[in-house]
């Protein structure tokens, strides 16, 4: 008799009555929630529609920021928002906003999206990923009717590739000198804000305080293969690596070729390899993750008959620990002294002034994309990100989150970046769920 009431009763639950009568609205938004998901197919299919946008005659994306197939990619974005009725406007910054109402008016709203424009002979991937699958949040929550507590704001940031400029200037970070730079599409980025329906003279009216924002989810592609090599589904990101640019300056004498003694050169490229050498074994020697790199090098006079005389590198540190890089220079120096001393040379450092600062990620945020997951089945795996992104800017004003999804081949920023519709599919999965438990926290 008991087995017989349970089983009726849990059928009754089942169609959102209880033992006692009818389900409260609450519970029965409740069960909704825990069933959602989104679809998949949908997701690609705008993944290869927006792809169109900016291809050249060979079939490789150009979607620059600010170019025309930016901005008529632009335009196809705001045309799918207002669809899913979202009230879709342009700020000051050139950045797509698409507002859904929640229960409660007077709770801050819960912001999600990513970019849309490209580098150079870029992938349909970066960006488009988190873009599409943040309208896709939107679509299945207007599809069962659900209502969040927290309003929604989609965001589709200007100009990520170009420096983060849109998240920049949201953040409060993007002086008028920044807007005097050039852009990759040749137009200052006050002149490509404009050009894609922003207002740079009013760019201050675009900016958040801390508290404006609940919080902020972006899925991105990995742009690495460490969860393809390792077979891990989703990555749930702890942080954005910082970055700093030093221009190295090798200092030798440049000499005949023919009638100095080896014994008695001062080679300046002789000594830059010793160093390119020296900042590897510095960057593998500590625990960790950091990255260094040599990724610029011009020697003069760069001739076959000449013994080099001058040497410019460039050198960059990537780690998650300001601290650990300010470490790692230090390290890179003395190594750099003895070098000099030894070659006859000197080497100087100018530190470059466009570095950018790690930005950790929300650590109760973390938690939550990760139970998402695991809740799906999903294997998981901690982990920084090398690359720079919106959400570094965001970090400054709200707390921020992060989801990865594996890259095929650890392919990026490049027209044969990939990743699996599956894999897309998971992601966006656990986006959806992790702001639905954001709401609910």
């Amino acid at each position: 008799m008991k087995r017989r009431n349970f089983i009726k009763n849990a059928g009754l639950t089942a169609l959102g009555i209880s033992a006692f009568g009818i389900m409260d609205s609450k519970s029965k938004q409740l069960m909704g929630f825990n069933n959602l998901k989104v679809n998949e197919e949908r997701i690609l299919n705008r993944i290869v529609e927006l792809s169109r946008f900016g291809k050249d005659e060979k079939g490789h994306g150009y979607r620059v920021a600010f170019t025309k197939g930016d901005i008529e990619a632009r335009a196809w974005f705001m045309e799918l928002m207002k669809k899913a009725k979202l009230e879709t406007a342009i700020d000051a910054a050139g950045n797509i906003i698409g507002k859904r109402k929640g229960k409660n008016p007077l709770l801050k709203p819960i912001c999600f999206g990513s970019h849309i424009d490209m580098v150079p002979d870029g992938g349909n991937y970066d960006g488009p990923l988190g873009s599409i699958s943040a309208l896709e949040v939107v679509e299945v929550l207007n599809e069962n009717n659900l209502l969040t507590e927290h309003p929604l704001e989609v965001i589709i940031f200007s100009n990520e590739e170009g420096g983060t400029i849109g998240s920049m200037a949201m953040s409060g970070g993007l002086s008028k000198e920044g807007l005097q730079q050039k852009s990759q599409s040749g137009l200052t980025m006050a002149e490509g804000i404009k050009a894609i329906g922003g207002d740079p003279n009013n760019i201050q009216s675009c900016v958040r305080k801390k508290g404006d924002i609940h919080a902020w989810f972006e899925l991105h592609i990995e742009q690495g293969g460490i969860l393809e090599k390792e077979n891990v589904q989703i990555g749930v990101v702890e942080g954005i690596v910082g970055i700093a640019h030093w221009e190295v300056t090798v200092e030798g004498f440049a000499n005949h070729a023919g009638t100095t003694p080896m014994n008695m050169r001062k080679d300046a490229l002789l000594a830059s390899s010793k160093f390119i050498i020296a900042v590897n074994e510095v960057v593998t020697a500590v625990k960790g993750n950091q990255v260094g790199t040599i990724g610029k090098i011009a020697e003069t006079p760069n001739a076959y008959n000449v013994i080099p005389g001058k040497v410019v590198l460039g050198l960059e540190l990537r780690d998650l620990s300001a601290d650990k890089i300010e470490i790692l220079i230090g390290e890179i120096e003395k190594r750099a002294a003895a070098i000099a001393k030894e070659s006859q040379t000197s080497i100087s450092f100018n530190r470059q002034a466009n570095e950018s600062k790690p930005a950790l990620t929300d650590k109760k945020l973390q938690q939550i994309i990760s139970t998402a997951a695991k809740d799906l089945g999903l294997s998981t795996k901690f982990m920084q990100s090398g690359a720079g992104h919106d959400s570094q800017e965001i970090a400054r004003i709200a707390p921020v989150a992060m989801i990865f999804i594996p890259s095929v081949g650890g392919i990026s920023h490049s027209f044969k970046e990939f990743s699996k519709p599956t894999d897309m599919g998971n992601g966006a999965n656990v986006l959806l769920k992790a702001i639905l438990s954001s709401d609910k926290g």
